[in-house]
């Protein structure tokens, strides 16, 4: 997901001016009419304003001399703008940080350093109360902390149960092997004539998870390395994409003018790989699919090389501010709001996402007793524990693209599995950081 590299020491030009201009509040921090310090609170995701919100809200009841704005822009915008406003000191005051670009802000200095945020209330608040997964995504390279962690996440298979219905097919549990998921997709293709997994072209989304299902790695331990060509690796990345060879799942053509979900959406498949974090979303804005549709733990490679054959990749964002922002003082008090129990209790009941706060993953399992129809959310958060860190290094920014590139080629035959799993390892083990 990374999508913009920062320059180091370099103007970037008049339009990137224009765009710090145009980050609303970054220019705009200071003082209410009023006399309230204003604050500023960037976000890119719109369907969680609203927990943003309520958490800015309970803050702002605490400490009536401080307004606090949320904003939210796209994602693509978010990061072009941000990377402008890195580039002139002109941050938001709070604002989202993704492991994709947390190392780069971080080794640049353009965070503040949270490390010791909560010594005051307890030198061990952090490992106490997150784990080493959402710890390890809020830190630079140096191994400091320069984000609170916000959130933490898995990726689930999501399957129509229609289909399956329609099919006499059982619906996916934990005995689903890969080996299930092909043999489940071939009777859901033959019965109903709609595709059986949809296996798209992505890392986190897709091939990743299978790679370590199989007891592989795409970096190292130290991250200094790549693991493309490691037997486990091959196993995981070959069964993967040799599924877009069965008839019941579409080629990567298809993918280029239809996403998964989309297709899911439409009908069009019974299954796919989705990120818990979009199924609050899915369901409010597709009321017509109620009752139609569950959520299952990611199906286990039956011979993994290493391992016990589970995995799923697991990511999280932290809330971050800048090393030099105005208003530094407040921007650092509110961040420890956000990462402590009440802070991450309101997100989680908002259902924006599951809290990196270990033991209050339940709030976000409730967030969906609003609806009429119970589905199985908590497969979700039982994942947890065989949960595989999203993978990053300080160089992805100049391998990222190009693995994806050579993946593509190894889709469209372009160059052989082994071939493109070499390139991958070169392109990898070669790149620098920006």
């Amino acid at each position: 997901m990374m999508r913009k590299t920062m320059r180091k020491g370099i103007a970037l030009g008049l339009s990137l001016g224009l765009a710090v201009a145009s980050l609303s509040g970054c220019q705009d921090s200071g003082r209410t009419a009023d006399g309230k310090v204003k604050l500023s609170f960037q976000i890119w995701d719109n369907a969680q304003r609203a927990g943003m919100q309520a958490i800015v809200d309970a803050y702002m009841a605490q400490n009536p001399n401080v307004a606090i704005e949320v904003q939210v822009t796209s994602w693509d915008e978010y990061w072009t703008k941000l990377d402008a406003a890195a580039e002139s000191n002109q941050l938001p005051d709070i604002f989202w940080m993704h492991t994709n670009q947390i190392l780069k802000y971080a080794d640049y200095g353009m965070l503040a350093e949270v490390t010791n945020l909560y010594d005051d209330v307890d030198p061990d608040y952090y490992t106490e109360h997150y784990s080493e997964v959402s710890l390890d995504n809020a830190k630079g390279s140096d191994g400091k902390i320069y984000g609170v962690p916000k959130d933490k996440d898995t990726v689930c298979l999501v399957y129509n149960k229609e289909m399956f219905d329609a099919a006499g097919v059982s619906y996916p549990d934990e005995t689903w092997t890969w080996d299930t998921l092909c043999d489940a997709s071939a009777q859901i293709y033959e019965k109903t004539g709609k595709y059986g997994y949809m296996a798209y072209g992505d890392d986190q989304l897709g091939y990743w998870n299978f790679v370590y299902q199989a007891g592989g790695h795409i970096l190292n331990e130290d991250k200094t390395k790549a693991g493309f060509t490691d037997p486990a690796t091959k196993k995981g990345m070959e069964f993967y994409i040799n599924l877009q060879k069965e008839p019941w799942c579409p080629d990567q053509n298809y993918f280029a003018e239809t996403n998964p979900g989309t297709a899911f959406i439409s009908e069009q498949g019974a299954m796919y790989l989705e990120g818990n974090w979009n199924l609050m979303s899915m369901r409010e804005n597709n009321q017509e699919l109620e009752g139609k549709w569950d959520v299952a733990v990611l199906p286990m490679c039956p011979d993994p090389v290493n391992g016990d054959g589970r995995a799923t990749i697991s990511n999280g964002l932290c809330y971050a501010t800048g090393a030099k922002g105005k208003n530094l003082e407040y921007a650092l008090d509110f961040l420890k709001f956000a990462g402590s129990e009440e802070g991450q209790r309101i997100q989680g009941e908002s259902g924006a996402a599951i809290p990196a706060y270990i033991g209050l993953e339940d709030t976000w399992i409730g967030a969906f007793d609003k609806f009429d129809y119970d589905m199985n959310v908590e497969k979700c958060v039982e994942m947890f524990p065989y949960g595989v860190q999203s993978v990053n290094n300080a160089s992805r920014p100049n391998w990222k693209t190009q693995v994806n590139d050579f993946l593509l080629k190894i889709y469209s035959g372009e160059m052989t599995l082994d071939q493109g799993l070499e390139a991958m390892q070169k392109q990898v083990d070669e790149a620098k950081a920006p």
